[in-house]
């Protein structure tokens, strides 16, 4: 660990997508080994994905960009406010501007503008809008560990534990993608393929996230609640109703809970 420790924050930020990255390229080498996928299980990641997320939101990213901004001499919760209404718009106009298809969905259920992508490809745009907002945190929450009043082991741990929660709800979202794929006969590579290219964009939204925090640092609480927003609007518009789309209500609601408790044991732990 003492070698990541010594990079500067942008190499911290693009290994740590990386690895965001290579957890969601583990999920779909699940393609590999199996042509389907148990719906209580998958149920199961997505609630406990949309629980990591929204502690994530909240320890991650929503606490420190207050607490900065307090430090700063802002009004506290004015940066808060503000970087998760845009996240949120940003997230809402991608979602019309791009077409795409959720998981576990029928083509005609396509969002976005009308087009003639092919399944595999609207998936993969699907899961790609979830990843953005998630390299977007990792990158600003460790080029913030750099500026953050009391920086140090502590904001550092913290951008650890933000990247090491993110991976872990990654997992299911590579699976998500490359499952239906080789349900529906796609061979076992091409189903990996499709799975992990949603999580490249990962590494490439950290190093924008960490660069852009590190060149103009007075925006670092508005970038750490956007990122939030943008997180949250993910959760709400998609994971939550994913997980309970096949009535398993229950499972879905306690594996978020058990998420939620998961992030929140990391940040603390850790930042």
């Amino acid at each position: 660990m003492d070698w990541f420790r010594t990079l500067n924050p942008i190499a911290q930020a693009a290994v740590a997508g990386l690895f965001t990255w290579g957890v969601t390229a583990l999920g779909a080498a699940s393609a590999f080994v199996t042509r389907t996928v148990k719906q209580t299980l998958l149920t199961s990641m997505l609630g406990f994905a949309a629980g990591v997320m929204i502690a994530a939101s909240v320890w991650s990213l929503l606490i420190p960009a207050i607490e900065l901004a307090e430090a700063q001499g802002v009004i506290p919760w004015l940066p808060a406010a503000v970087g998760i209404a845009a996240g949120g718009i940003f997230l809402g106009i991608a979602d019309r501007l791009i077409p795409h298809l959720h998981p576990g969905m029928p083509l005609e259920a396509q969002e976005g503008p009308d087009t003639h992508l092919h399944r595999s490809t609207l998936l993969v745009l699907a899961i790609t809008l979830h990843n953005i907002p998630e390299g977007l945190a990792v990158g600003v929450a460790f080029g913030g560990a750099s500026t953050l009043v009391g920086s140090g082991a502590g904001s550092f741990g913290a951008a650890i534990a933000l990247a090491v929660g993110i991976g872990l709800q990654n997992f299911p979202e590579g699976i998500a993608v490359a499952m239906p794929l080789r349900g529906s006969g796609v061979a076992r590579g091409r189903a990996f393929w499709y799975g992990q290219l949603s999580g490249i964009v990962e590494p490439v939204a950290a190093v924008v996230g960490a660069a852009t925090v590190l060149m103009v640092e007075p925006i670092l609480p508005y970038a750490l609640a956007f990122a939030a927003g943008a997180m949250l609007y993910v959760v709400v518009e998609e994971l939550i109703p994913e997980s309970q789309q096949e009535g398993y209500t229950d499972l879905a609601t306690v594996s978020a809970l058990g998420g939620f408790i998961v992030m929140m044991i990391l940040d603390v732990a850790l930042g």
